[in-house]
Formats: structure tokens, C-alpha cells, sequence
């Protein structure tokens, strides 16, 4: 993904979407600045009542952040699943298909927070920039 913003093209690095319900999308990119160092951009699109486009919200998470962040949000996730809604089944709402290795987990007890250091190891950056498939806020505007 590439724009620009004031006469600087930002480039995406890596990049992964999460729809969430009807109306909303997130993204999360990897992008570089221009000393080769690397950020973290989370973006919460929202498709407006009226269908006239798009709300986004954005946060900027740099590496010095990153572990600091993996077990906040780990720790309060946990929290809400663990001392405010026991019982509610989280599963339920997993419409993503079986795992890389095809194996359903059934049973196995990990924390978010070992889930999310666990996929943020997965993530690497993308080789060749032809071959990634981004998705730009142009593109979520023809959803």
C-alpha cells in the first residue's frame, strides 16, 4: 500500500486484514521510515450508516512499544475472558477457517497473550512487493 502524504510516499511493508462484522475492517501494516526502522499502523475502518463511505481510526505502535503493548492488550483481553465473562463462549465467534497446520487446537489452554507473540513471530516481512496482495483505503471504499 502506498500514498502519499506531504510529497513522501509511505510504503507498506507487510500487511494483514481483519473484517469484523459487517461494518468494520482492521488493518495492520508494517511500514518503514525513511532510516530503514520500522512501525506498526492499526487502522479501524468502519463503513458508515449512511453508506458515504468510511470512518478510520489510527494508531501508530513503534518497537520500543511492541512487548509493552502484546501484554497489555493480552493481559486485558485475558481479563474480560477470565474475571468478567467465564462462561461466554469467545470460540463461538471464530469464522476463520482451520489453522496453517490444519489441526483444530480442541482443549488446548493458551493465553491471548501467547496467541499474539505467537502470530507477531509468524508475521515477516514480504519479499517481493508484487506477490503481497495489500489492501488499500481505496480499495475498502469499493466494499
Amino acid at each position: 500500500m502506498a500514498y502519499e502524504n506531504n510529497d513522501k510516499k509511505i510504503e507498506s511493508i507487510y500487511s494483514k486484514r481483519i473484517r469484523a462484522g459487517k461494518r468494520r475492517t482492521y488493518f495492520f501494516d508494517v511500514r518503514a521510515t525513511r532510516g530503514n526502522d520500522y512501525y506498526l499502523t492499526i487502522t479501524e475502518s468502519r463503513k458508515r450508516f449512511d453508506d458515504n463511505g468510511y470512518d478510520r481510526h489510527k494508531v501508530f505502535l513503534y518497537k520500543e512499544d511492541f512487548n509493552k503493548f502484546i501484554k497489555a492488550l493480552g493481559e486485558a483481553v485475558d481479563y474480560v475472558k477470565t474475571e468478567l465473562m467465564p462462561d461466554f463462549d469467545f470460540d463461538a465467534f471464530n469464522h476463520d477457517e482451520l489453522p496453517e497446520d490444519g489441526v483444530q487446537h480442541d482443549g488446548e489452554t493458551v493465553t491471548v497473550a501467547e496467541t499474539i507473540t505467537e502470530k507477531a513471530e509468524e508475521a515477516r516481512p514480504v519479499e517481493n512487493e508484487e506477490s503481497h496482495t495489500n489492501t488499500s483505503a481505496e480499495e475498502v471504499d469499493k466494499w
